[in-house]
Order: C-alpha cells, then sequence, then structure tokens
C-alpha cells in the first residue's frame, strides 16, 4: 500500500504537467488505471487496449523462446553439420539457449527502449497520454528480422518506423501502416545487404571479418531463388529448424498462435485463412506453368515456381505475417467481405513477389504493406455495393 500510496502522491503531483502523460504510462503499467466511463455506454466489456496487446504478446512468446534456441542451434549446425542428424536431442539444450539470450534479447531491449523513449517523446510534446500500442510492435520488430542485426541499425529502424509510420499519422488507432513492417522495409531498402544474402541469417562471431571459416547459413527461400538443393525436410520446415528471421521459422508455433488469436477473438480467422487461400492459389499457378514447361530449368524464376504450393506456406514468413501481421485490427479492412479480399491478395501478391524477385525472395512484408494502403478502399466499395443492394430492394419493394 505504501507504494502506491506514494505513487498515487506522486500522480497528483504531475498533474497538469507536461511530464504528467509519462508519469500516467508508467503508472498505468504498473496498476490498472482508475478511470471508469461516466457517459450512458451501449456496450460494456472487459477488454480493453492493454489486454487486447497482452494477448497478442502471450501469443508471441512461444515464438520468441523458439527463436532464441534457435539461434543457437544453427550456429552450431552450420560449424558441424552432422548435429542436424538428431535435431531434437541437440536442439533445446543451454548452449543454444545461451546464444540466443546474447543475440535476441539485446534485440527486444533496444526495440522496446528506443520505441518507447519515442513514444514518450511525442506523449509529452503533444500533450496526451502514452498509448499501448507500440507494446506488440516492441515484441514484433525483433522476430522479423535477421539474428545478427546490427542493434544500432535496428534502433535507427524503430526511430523511422514509429515517427513516419505511426506519429504523424496522430498515433496508434491513426496510422494506415503497420509500423513493424514499416521498420522492417526501412531496414531492407536502407541496408539491404544485412537483410538478405547467405551471411545475415546464422550468428557467427567471425563473420565478415574475411576469414575462411566464416558460416554461411542461407534461408530455403534464398536456395529456391538460386535453383540450389534444399537439405531441410518438410518436418524441419514445419517445426522451424531452419534459418531465418528470429521468430518466423516455426509453423507450428505460429499456428498454435493464431489457434489462440482467434479463440479470444483477437485476430480475424478471415484474413489468416483468405491468406493461406490466396498464397495456395498463386503457388498453383507456378506450378501449373512450370508442368506446362512454359518456362526451362534454366530460367531465374525456375526455383520458387517449382516449389510445390504448399510448401511456400510453410517457408519463409508467410505464416507468421498471415497471423501476427494482416491482422492487425487498424491496418486492416474492417467489413467481413472486406477481410477475405485483403486477405487473397496478400497471399496471392506474396508469392508472385518471392518468385519474381530473387533478390528479395520473401514477398509478405511488401505485400502487407501495400494492401495496408489498400485496405480503406476495399471497405469503401465492399460498402457501396451493400448499399446498392438495399437500395435495389427498396425499390423493388416499393414498387
Amino acid at each position: 500500500m505504501g507504494l502506491k500510496q506514494n505513487l498515487h502522491n506522486l500522480k497528483e503531483k504531475y498533474k497538469g504537467t507536461k511530464m504528467a502523460p509519462a508519469f500516467n504510462a508508467i503508472h498505468t503499467f504498473l496498476y490498472l488505471p482508475n478511470e471508469v466511463t461516466h457517459g450512458g455506454t451501449h456496450i460494456k466489456a472487459a477488454d480493453d487496449l492493454k489486454r487486447t496487446m497482452n494477448i497478442v504478446i502471450m501469443a508471441l512468446v512461444p515464438c520468441l523462446l523458439f527463436g532464441m534456441f534457435n539461434a543457437g542451434y544453427q550456429h552450431y549446425a552450420a560449424i558441424d553439420g552432422s548435429l542436424r542428424t538428431d535435431v531434437i536431442a541437440n536442439f533445446f539444450t543451454w548452449d543454444n539457449l545461451w546464444i540466443g539470450i546474447i543475440k535476441v534479447l539485446p534485440l527486444v531491449i533496444v526495440s522496446y527502449g528506443v520505441g518507447l523513449i519515442v513514444e514518450f517523446i511525442f506523449a509529452v510534446i503533444k500533450g496526451h497520454e502514452v498509448e499501448e500500442g507500440y507494446l506488440v510492435t516492441g515484441m514484433l520488430v525483433p522476430l522479423i528480422v535477421p539474428i545478427d542485426t546490427p542493434l544500432w541499425m535496428l534502433a535507427v529502424a524503430v526511430v523511422f518506423g514509429v515517427v513516419i509510420g505511426k506519429e504523424v499519422f496522430g498515433g496508434t488507432g491513426m496510422n494506415i501502416l503497420n509500423p513493424a513492417l514499416t521498420i522492417r522495409a526501412f531496414l531492407f531498402f536502407a541496408y539491404p545487404t544485412w537483410m538478405s544474402g547467405d551471411k545475415v541469417w546464422v550468428y557467427d562471431a567471425v563473420k565478415r571479418t574475411g576469414t575462411e571459416d566464416a558460416i554461411s547459413g542461407e534461408t530455403i527461400l534464398g536456395s529456391y531463388a538460386q535453383n540450389n538443393d534444399v537439405v531441410y525436410s518438410t518436418w524441419d520446415m514445419f517445426m522451424g529448424f531452419i534459418p531465418g528471421s528470429v521468430g518466423e521459422t516455426s509453423t507450428l508455433l505460429i499456428l498454435l498462435g493464431a489457434a489462440f488469436l482467434i479463440f479470444t477473438k483477437i485476430g480475424s480467422w478471415r484474413i489468416i485463412v483468405s491468406t493461406f487461400i490466396g498464397a495456395a492459389v498463386m503457388g498453383l499457378i507456378f506450378n501449373g506453368i512450370v508442368n506446362a514447361d512454359i518456362i526451362t530449368e534454366s530460367s531465374k524464376f525456375y526455383g520458387l515456381m517449382s516449389t510445390d504450393w504448399w510448401q511456400h506456406l510453410i517457408i519463409g514468413g508467410l505464416a507468421f505475417g498471415a497471423v501476427f501481421m494482416a491482422t492487425d485490427p487498424v491496418t486492416a479492412s474492417q467489413t467481413n467481405k472486406g477481410k477475405w479480399i485483403y486477405g487473397f491478395l496478400i497471399g496471392f501478391i506474396s508469392i508472385m513477389i518471392r518468385v519474381f524477385n530473387p533478390a528479395y525472395p520473401e514477398g509478405v512484408f511488401l505485400a502487407i504493406l501495400l494492401m495496408n494502403v489498400f485496405a480503406p478502399t476495399i471497405d469503401h466499395y465492399v460498402v457501396q455495393g451493400n448499399i446498392k443492394k438495399r437500395l435495389k430492394r427498396t425499390k423493388v419493394k416499393t414498387a
């Protein structure tokens, strides 16, 4: 009670000052806000923005923990390939977790630290409360970047993403682009050599030093894009024992997170399902082109075109993007029909970018950003279509 009373006294002290928003953010992080609705509300619910964000974070935690183990596993497996013969025995080890601790946790700390500092600064300048929207963004960012991303680079990208991707639009709930994806896009276009190729996905202390024993860790998409043989089994791909961004490799854990979000009614099952359907359709079209011998094996597009359509669903960031990015309620379509269209186009365009851009075979994040821009247009035409149908019904009844 003493701590709570002291915090209450400090709250009264800062009340009405420029620092009030910053202090209120710390206070409500530790305790529930004591404000209640005084007006005549029509709908009452137990959830609020903070609870919603916490549920999404809980769905992301398994991906984070798995990514920490996978960081160490990919490091040691790149040094000693024999470790891949018994993945289960060699995966959940303290050595693997330690690599994850020293590489992944700093990414999380920098993401949250820098992002929240920017949020606090804008809250103080504008005089509004610190919003909880960055709670999820801060967790998403370290999960969608390569394990060896320099911390200073991540900090610069976070500042850009929070300011340009959210604050310039008015803050949480007003942005048209997903802030986490804005950060990822900035990293790719500003520092492309750190976001692609085969030198960034596996941690290596001697990387980029020019030594002969530097570790190489090409992703599956990179292998397919170069028409190289893929050494990973379907089991490895689905479980996540493969190189890739920190949290996007395990399709199993991502699907479990999707089930949790759908059960809690936080994530839209329509968007998730339609994204997978769109990706499958585009994959089937490319498979049909290959089977019809329209292109030859010498084509630079052959590797990813010939990839089985169902493999496209479990490799790369498609599943992670469909579950945790495309379902963002602020930037996604709001109408039910619009969600089907929105998700389908994300999956469809994702596979198209994968195939036609070998330099950047992972296209789901760019596809989601593109559809973020078109989501209001999709909803507009869906609403207008419904209005026209109702007008026709009215005319028929009147006649």
